[in-house]
């Protein structure tokens, strides 16, 4: 049935099948997906896309599929995915379909109770779930297995059987989050609650987390600006802004889990609880039995892993950071050289020349970060983690060891080996600046202009724009199919951490670097939106109560920011000249201060609360209620206990 015979059916989520697929296998597929839930299928409206030619006579997949559900039907599903919203109290509940009605905003048969977001979330989370009954493969395909419990879906994918199943754009939904978003350049806070509406509460959060490191980035600016400019050339007066940074780093990241706390709890994640994780779709071994579903799946044994771990993949990263120390070492090489010849026969070229080693290692430093992702994604792979979150805890620690080393080893060199803080503050200039037109460029501006580029070579006669142009239906399909992927917010969050440790860490000798920050985030808000909203396909919503392990990242590397500042403090003219003979003196009192600013970062972080007493207060009384319902309802299950006498 095509999508124009069929009435009152919204299509949320497009699933693609490859063009060669078999008949048969296509026919099982949606009779599972329409079957009816009692029988184990997901009880959706399904609809193949109409096939077109497109303008240069090339025949477009036959197999792409629109698929939707109706209201009750999404609501059940709100209630099996335990989805918390606003209840007619005010406080954040678990939905259940039986009390829809005494939930706020709930009208009717609950027509736009749920976002759109929440509506393909729920799709996509049925579709996951969709399990095989009896089948031992796909129909078909006899040497794809199947067997009880095996989710179709991912076996599938896994298989190149479908080839992606993506969420569709609400049109006039984006263009009116558009321009109160991006599109005009005004100085007001963005739109989280409609982003979250939209996109989900992962992309919200990034987006509150990156606004609020740029607001919290100002008064460093502010403190930066007239300390920069005043003291151009005096590097020894930097005490009082490591001071500022130690407390500065602190008091940041306690405040941000409190203002995400907020976040999560009026978007119904603070509470929610954490989902049984299901085997990623990668995850391969034999065949087994899960000790706590007792479904039947593979099962790979941990002491393989762990060789693999630590006899392939740990080995590789050291080699990696050894290699990235070999780059370091050839760059000073070629920084004495231009210095040398500066000296020699001082010019304005030989002038120029001497930030030109700074600029090839900040682009060399980029190239082996990204080059770097790739190995740790494909050792990360290969070590076979069973679930999601395992794997990406494995890959960020990978990615930031290497990182970490990669853009700041060239700065502790020369900050505590050569000790010498005009180098240290022009190579921080370059990497940080450098660093932020690459990225600038390479995931915002490239990717919009390649996405124009396939745009035009779809619309060659036509003069509209992606996604916000009256396109055909099928046409607006297709545009969004050949879209590429977006992969998450790994990518934006690393930058933010890397930037973060550049003021941190070193921004005492260069005090304008906050600024430069600051300039670079505001940018990074426009180009992160404008690509979110049209260059890539639209990700599924991720519920999500925090921003995860990137908040221990950003903790640790405010834990080192305590110890490079305490030491550039004592490395300081001005706290030396107290200790004139004593420099083992120095040392162990540059040691104690730097114990004694942990203590104070820990205490602090003890005493500001994560989450703020007004929600721990509601969220008490919504288990407290809890409690009472269950033991009322024991009561009225339990049978009569007849008194003893009658």
């Amino acid at each position: 049935m095509s999508f124009a015979d069929q009435t009152q059916f919204t299509p949320l989520v497009v699933c693609e099948l490859a063009e060669d697929t078999k008949e048969e296998a296509v026919e099982w597929l949606l009779s599972r997906i329409k079957e009816k839930q009692r029988n184990g299928g997901a009880e959706f409206q399904v609809s193949r896309l109409l096939p077109a030619l497109s303008q240069d006579d090339k025949k477009e997949n036959p197999n792409i599929f629109l698929v939707g559900a109706s209201w009750q039907r999404l609501l059940i599903g709100a209630e099996d995915l335990g989805l918390i919203k606003e209840f007619s109290d005010g406080s954040m509940r678990t939905f259940t379909y039986a009390n829809r009605e005494d939930f706020k905003d709930f009208q009717g048969d609950g027509d736009g109770f749920l976002s759109m977001a929440e509506c393909q979330l729920i799709i996509k989370h049925e579709l996951d779930t969709l399990r095989a009954k009896q089948e031992t493969y796909v129909p078909g395909y006899p040497k794809i297995k199947l067997y009880p419990g095996k989710s179709i879906v991912r076996r599938m994918h896994s298989k190149g059987i479908l080839l992606q199943i993506f969420p569709l754009h609400d049109k006039e939904e984006l263009k009116r989050l558009s321009s109160t978003w991006y599109q005009q350049i005004r100085m007001a806070f963005q739109p989280l609650d409609d982003i979250r509406r939209y996109f989900g509460e992962s992309l919200a959060l990034y987006f509150g987390f990156l606004e609020y490191f740029t607001l919290a980035m100002l008064p460093m600016a502010i403190i930066g600006i007239p300390y920069y400019f005043f003291d151009w050339e005096n590097y020894d007066n930097y005490v009082v802004f490591a001071i500022c940074n130690l407390i500065w780093t602190t008091v940041m990241l306690e405040m941000w889990k409190r203002f995400g706390a907020c976040l999560a709890y009026s978007w119904g994640t603070l509470s929610r609880k954490k989902a049984f994780e299901e085997p990623r779709p990668g995850f391969h071994g034999v065949l087994g039995h899960n000790p706590v579903t007792g479904r039947e799946e593979p099962v790979y044994p941990n002491a393989k892993r762990h060789l693999r771990i630590y006899l392939v993949s740990l080995p590789f990263v050291l080699l990696c950071l050894y290699v990235s120390l070999c780059v370091m070492m050839v760059y000073f090489d070629a920084e004495g050289w231009v210095l040398g010849l500066h000296d020699v026969e001082p010019t304005f070229w030989t002038g120029l020349l001497l930030f030109l080693p700074s600029i090839v290692y900040a682009v060399v430093i980029e190239i082996m970060n990204r080059l770097y992702r790739y190995a740790a994604e494909f050792l990360t792979d290969w070590e076979n983690h069973r679930l999601e979150s395992t794997y990406q805890n494995h890959l960020t620690l990978k990615v930031l060891v290497f990182n970490f080393l990669n853009c700041f080893a060239s700065l502790f060199y020369i900050a505590f080996v050569m000790q010498d803080m005009p180098l240290l503050r022009q190579s921080l200039a370059t990497l940080l600046i450098t660093s932020q037109i690459l990225n600038q460029f390479l995931e915002a501006f490239l990717p919009f202009w390649l996405q124009k580029r396939r745009n035009k070579r779809v619309q060659r006669n036509e003069s509209q724009t992606a996604l916000g142009s009256k396109l055909p239906f099928e046409k607006q399909v297709m545009l969004e199919a050949d879209m590429s992927t977006y992969l998450g917010t790994f990518d934006d969050y690393l930058e933010l951490f890397l930037l973060f440790g550049y003021v941190s860490l070193f921004s005492c000798v260069y005090p304008i670097a906050a600024l430069l920050v600051v300039l670079n985030n505001v940018t990074e808000i426009y180009s992160d939106a404008l690509k979110i909203c049209q260059v890539f396909k639209r990700p599924f919503s991720e519920p999500a109560a925090n921003i995860g392990v990137w908040q221990l990242a950003f903790e640790s590397m405010s834990i080192i920011a305590v110890v490079t500042n305490c030491a550039l403090i004592g490395m300081s003219p001005q706290v030396k000249s107290y200790f004139p003979e004593s420099e083992s003196q120095l040392i162990l009192l540059v040691v104690a201060v730097e114990h004694v600013f942990l203590v104070l970062k820990f205490i602090l972080a003890f005493v500001i609360p994560d989450i703020p007493k007004h929600i721990q207060i509601k969220l008490a009384r919504v288990e407290f209620e809890s409690m009472e319902a269950l033991k009322k309802k024991k009561m009225l299950e339990a049978p009569a206990t007849p008194i003893k006498g009658q």
